[in-house]
């Protein structure tokens, strides 16, 4: 076994960082107090720094060459996609693994591998620079892992959309893994699809319309659709208490309750409370804004859009201590009827399963910055298929 760095030591052998008691989710998953094995904040990082010939991170039954878990994920996702390792695969997914993404759930590794060839065909000199990746657990209980990343690329072979554009992609997407004993054996990953198809000056909603249509959608299982809790027993909403963030508090409960307060509630000034004045937001389909009333109008948007709309936050994870902040990655899923005009136009009063994932920077109590993207192409497929639409 590879020597392994105690936690908070730095990579460069220099002095020992401060402490911070560790924190433990309410599904006892133990959280990092501080960002000593993380990517750097920089942006458009490839591969992490290091050594690695050295462990950072005792990682019992991982492949020897992986120091950390942040190097784990950033360098397998560089070996599939850019060396075009695509059968590598086989060794880092566990064969029976849970696919979700943005046209439904699949398992199994066969079509994820003939879904990656196909991919890579359509784009083959795409680059993938790592930008985030928030992770907690162990090698003992697992590790979760959400990893942002801005590909780059041509679109130079043909695809389910037609033949090349010859035009360039740059979009973000988000992988959130579970991972145990070098294996991933669940993924949820949204690939900004609909950014992808507008940047290739194809007609988003034609798409959606065509891949509705053709069945490409996968159903979701009672199972795997989370019940909101805003439908549960026909129950009004009862605002959920917001934690004091003026000293050490509950991260998930935190997340917990802006997500419930804001979406099942309805009260959209829990953005003032949450969000810093001048947050940076970044959202699906390439959104970005700057301060409150961003955040504010896109949640707007949801709610007005589906009217009955109810989600639950169905993961949450971070890193981090008071003093230097917090990542934290949120998945949540939700339900709602298409009974109003403001995304999609005319409503069909289909109801739809909606799902997403948000990674968060959080200082002194605030959300200064945020990623979230959402299964924006899927909805649209859901929404406008040609089939009869329920009556409203």
């Amino acid at each position: 076994m590879t020597e392994t760095n105690e936690p908070g030591e730095p990579r460069d052998g220099g002095e020992r960082a401060p402490r911070s008691a560790p924190q433990v989710s309410s599904t006892g998953r133990v959280m990092p107090a501080d960002f000593s094995i993380a990517l750097s904040e920089g942006r458009g990082v490839t591969l992490p720094d290091g050594d690695y010939s050295r462990r950072k991170q005792s990682l019992r039954g991982f492949e020897d060459h992986y120091t950390d878990i942040v190097d784990y994920i950033v360098r397998i996702t560089h070996r599939i996609w850019e060396d075009q390792d695509i059968g590598y695969i086989y060794d880092t997914y566990a064969p029976g693994c849970r696919v979700f993404d943005d046209s439904g759930p699949r398992h199994g590794i066969e079509e994820m591998v003939a879904g990656t060839i196909q991919a890579i065909a359509a784009f083959p000199n795409m680059r993938h620079y790592a930008d985030e990746v928030i992770w907690a657990g162990d090698d003992e209980q697992g590790f979760v892992t959400s990893h942002r990343a801005l590909n780059i690329g041509d679109h130079t072979g043909h695809w389910r959309w037609g033949p090349p554009t010859r035009r360039r992609v740059n979009t973000w997407v988000i992988a959130n893994c579970v991972i145990g004993d070098n294996e991933i054996y669940e993924e949820w990953v949204l690939y900004n699809t609909a950014a992808k198809l507008q940047q290739l000056g194809l007609d988003v909603a034609a798409c959606a319309r065509e891949f509705g249509n053709a069945g490409a959608l996968r159903p979701y299982t009672e199972r795997e659709q989370t019940e909101v809790e805003r439908l549960q027993g026909g129950r009004k909403p009862v605002a959920v208490a917001e934690p004091d963030t003026s000293g050490p508090f509950d991260v998930e409960e935190w997340v917990r309750a802006l997500f419930h307060n804001t979406y099942n509630r309805r009260d959209l000034s829990a953005v003032d409370r949450f969000y810093a004045p001048n947050v940076r937001w970044y959202g699906a389909t390439n959104r970005q804004g700057y301060g409150r009333a961003q955040v504010r109008a896109m949640a707007r948007a949801l709610l007005a859009t589906f009217p009955d709309l109810g989600v639950h936050v169905d993961e949450v994870y971070w890193m981090g201590n008071p003093d230097e902040g917090y990542r934290v990655s949120v998945r949540w899923g939700g339900a709602g009827t298409h009974k109003g005009y403001s995304l999609y136009g005319a409503p069909t009063g289909r109801q739809v399963h909606i799902w997403g994932m948000s990674q968060l920077y959080v200082r002194h109590g605030e959300i200064v910055e945020e990623w979230a993207l959402f299964n924006e192409f899927d909805v649209m497929a859901q929404l406008l298929r040609d089939e009869p639409a329920a009556l409203l």
